[in-house]
């Protein structure tokens, strides 16, 4: 996968990082994964396109680009929105058929699959989502701890002093990871809704685990 191997977004911004200079803070890490990659295919030992012609070459460069960048989580609410009217767009046809005839329909659908699959642990069974989710929120606190270091903002999720991981598990399925999958789910239906199913499971048992707040806060905020 050609991501995350380079210090977060955040900071290479606000620390004028040479590589947020390269590419004027747009998708910098995205930007740098995937010239690397290509980097990479012009040693000889590495180019596992050798055999595709120059027109197969550029078609797949143009899709990887094309998928790579949609990974960048600032893309998500319009990722989100075209994928909801090409949901819109198949109910209005009457059928259960995608029609996949122009690039732009294609890349769409690839697009989406790819960031589903960024987002796709809390749609995995509980043990295993709970194990990446340890991971995962680690890398955050480290995030955050970086970030004290240098006196920026923490960004949200990353203060290990101030997370309740059940609740945070919650708010990122509902308001982030619920809404894309339950959209794929209308698309392709039926066959991603036993993935829907396990991520309301997920829900559910986080929820059910989020500490009750003691009388006194409760009494503060009424």
């Amino acid at each position: 996968m050609l991501k995350d191997f380079i210090l977060p977004i955040k900071i290479l911004i606000l620390l004028y990082n040479e590589l947020a200079i390269m590419y004027n803070d747009e998708s910098v890490l995205e930007q740098h994964h995937l010239a690397v990659a290509f980097k990479l295919l012009q040693d000889s030992n590495c180019d596992f396109l050798c055999s595709l012609s120059k027109k197969q070459r550029l078609q797949f460069r143009k899709i990887v680009i094309d998928m790579v960048l949609a990974t960048d989580m600032s893309k998500h609410m319009s990722l989100l929105a075209d994928l909801k009217t090409m949901v819109e767009a198949k109910k209005v046809a009457g059928n259960n058929v995608i029609v996949l005839d122009k690039y732009n329909d294609k890349i769409q659908v690839l697009q989406s699959m790819i960031h589903l699959a960024d987002l796709s642990n809390p749609t995995k069974p509980i043990d295993l989502y709970r194990q990446w989710n340890s991971r995962i929120l680690e890398e955050y606190w480290r995030q955050g701890d970086r970030e004290k270091e240098l006196g920026i903002e923490v960004s949200p999720m990353c203060d290990r002093g101030n997370v309740t991981i059940e609740k945070s598990q919650v708010g990122f399925i509902d308001y982030i990871v619920h809404p894309l999958y339950e959209t794929w789910a209308d698309l392709v239906y039926p066959d991603a809704q036993n993935i829907l199913d396990q991520l309301e499971e997920n829900r559910e048992w986080y929820q059910s685990r989020i500490p009750e707040e003691p009388e006194s806060a409760r009494s503060g905020n009424s």
